[in-house]
């Protein structure tokens, strides 16, 4: 039972995102990967706001128009990032690069208060880690020291740069031709 690939000409518009680069020609984000669905890729060249680096061999028609997809576009305004993220499940778990904290177990994740907010503990970067399921529920309401367990990191406020880092460490399942030039992945996974 071999694998099918479908040549892109023959496509449906929905497979065919396009790569987001800010105008320094650096993706927005590596994880998850900048992506914009066809519709916003479109709609980005026709307002003007983006300029078309490599496309698809797919086409969209109109009785009017034709034209082939974006794979990769560049933002023609450069949008300056934030130097540190917001605080979000996904980015919490992405700096604990999905990891427990206390056992290194990648399943069942939740997110655990190092200290307790009974004992005055705050949602934040600093105080919150991921923890598997098992080890939350064995910590509960104690700090690791109360529940005898060890946390291989103690929490902190990553910047930006190092969650871009960290995501490279995890590659998308699908990565088109026309976006090597751009990701820093290529190398690895050809290795």
């Amino acid at each position: 039972m071999g694998i099918n690939f479908v040549p892109t000409s023959q496509r449906s518009p929905e497979s065919c995102p396009a790569l987001v680069l800010n105008a320094d020609y650096r993706p927005l984000s590596y994880y998850p990967l900048s992506l914009w669905n066809w519709q916003l890729a479109l709609k980005a060249v026709f307002l003007d706001r983006v300029n078309i680096v490599s496309e698809y061999d797919r086409e969209v028609r109109s009785p009017s128009f034709s034209m082939k997809l974006p794979s990769v576009i560049a933002l023609k305004e450069y949008v300056k990032q934030p130097e540190y993220p917001a605080f979000t499940r996904f980015n919490l778990f992405l700096r604990d690069q999905f990891t427990c904290q206390f056992c290194g177990s990648k399943e069942d994740l939740t997110f655990d208060h190092v200290i307790p907010r009974t004992q005055g503990g705050r949602t934040s970067w600093e105080n919150i880690s991921a923890a598997c399921a098992p080890c939350n529920m064995r910590k509960g309401g104690r700090t690791p020291q109360e529940a005898g367990m060890h946390i291989r990191r103690w929490p902190y406020r990553p910047t930006a740069t190092e969650l871009h880092t960290i995501g490279r460490l995890f590659p998308p399942n699908y990565l088109h031709e026309s976006w090597r030039d751009f990701l820093y992945w290529d190398a690895e996974l050809e290795a």
